[in-house]
């Protein structure tokens, strides 16, 4: 077999076997999900349409075809105009930083001055747009310009910020408000249009063995702010997804029986495995991809394919499960790994 070919779809898009999977359900067939692939990827599936970073529909639309074209039943996109540190905070434009570098807001006199965005300023007529091009039984899956806490920190400094949570609580909690209330306003908008099937609330929490924060301080300052987010987009009638790197077994009850998300996206071999994930949770929260990122990089397509296979297996009876990799699909990921995962759903289709 040829790994590095891209694999045929013959399934028609159907959202709705997303939505059965978010409500724990058996889809009718094998379903997929990723949270974005590489511009490597986009340029193969679709050719015919040149990358133009500066062009948004453009960028959306091609994002929108290879999803389609691959067997997906949705395209995730951020909204444009809408962003809290573009054009203000410094930072390097580098696959590893530090989250200590390009902060702006140390004190109250930061904060006040801060210019903050108000999210009703995005373009959410992008939605309305996209409808007119989506093929049929696709939706849309809207995501946010970096989450609660990863913009606090991109705007305070993590190490500034876990001293301020201690020192000045008050000020952090006034910088995670101003960061919240216009998320939640940014959700409360984008999820009332129609062509929105679901929206993914995306925050990184966490390291491989902690989350960033204490999970008392966790629950203070951040996880109020996704459980609004979540209410919001649960009053429109959608589904809401967490994608969240790092550790979370300590919080795990915090995200399923408070914040009360459909479904949660993000696994690491290193931290639980998605089949250990699998079998401690889906009866209580929709496991969205998971098979390591680490392993389709370092694995041959055959083990990647034989996974996959075997997690789909594991869970046809008892649903609850979209596949795909445990966290997205960047460029350092090899085609013929990420082929593989893809093989084994469509295999079974």
């Amino acid at each position: 077999m040829d790994w590095n070919e891209i694999p045929k779809n013959t399934a028609q898009p159907d959202f709705n076997n997303l939505l059965r999977v978010l409500r724990r359900e058996v889809p009718s067939r094998p379903t997929l999900w990723e949270f974005f692939l590489n511009d490597r990827l986009y340029d193969r599936l679709v050719p015919e349409i040149p990358a133009d970073p500066a062009d948004t529909m453009t960028q959306i639309r091609c994002t929108m075809l290879a999803y389609y074209r691959l067997g997906y039943d949705y395209t995730a996109l951020l909204i444009p105009d809408f962003s809290f540190v573009e054009g203000h905070v410094t930072r390097r434009k580098e696959k590893s930083i530090s989250l200590n570098e390009g902060n702006v807001i140390h004190t109250w006199d930061d904060f006040k001055a801060y210019p903050w965005p108000d999210p009703e300023t995005a373009d959410y007529g992008i939605l309305d747009r996209l409808a007119l091009e989506l093929p049929t039984g696709m939706k849309l899956i809207p995501y946010s310009p970096d989450g609660v806490l990863e913009n606090v920190v991109d705007l305070a400094g993590y190490q500034a910020l876990c001293i301020m949570v201690k020192d000045d609580p008050k000020l952090a909690e006034a910088i995670f408000e101003a960061v919240g209330t216009r998320l939640v306003r940014y959700y409360e908008l984008a999820a009332r249009y129609a062509s929105v099937g679901a929206c993914i609330s995306n925050d990184d929490w966490g390291f491989k063995t902690q989350t960033m924060f204490s999970p008392a301080d966790m629950r203070r300052f951040v996880f109020p702010w996704h459980k609004r987010i979540v209410e919001a987009v649960h009053a429109a009638g959608k589904p809401v997804i967490l994608h969240s790197c790092g550790y979370f077994q300590r919080i795990i009850d915090d995200v399923i029986d408070d914040m009360r998300f459909d479904g949660r996206h993000s696994y690491e071999d290193s931290i639980m495995p998605v089949e250990e994930a699998y079998a401690k949770y889906h009866d209580r929260i929709a496991i969205i991809g998971g098979i390591d990122v680490d392993f389709v990089c370092r694995s041959s397509p055959e083990a990647v394919y034989e996974r996959s296979r075997a997690m789909l297996e594991r869970t046809a009876r008892s649903g609850g499960y979209a596949h795909g990799t445990g966290n997205s699909v960047p460029d350092y990921v090899p085609d013929e790994g990420y082929f593989a995962l893809i093989r084994a759903a469509l295999d079974l289709r």
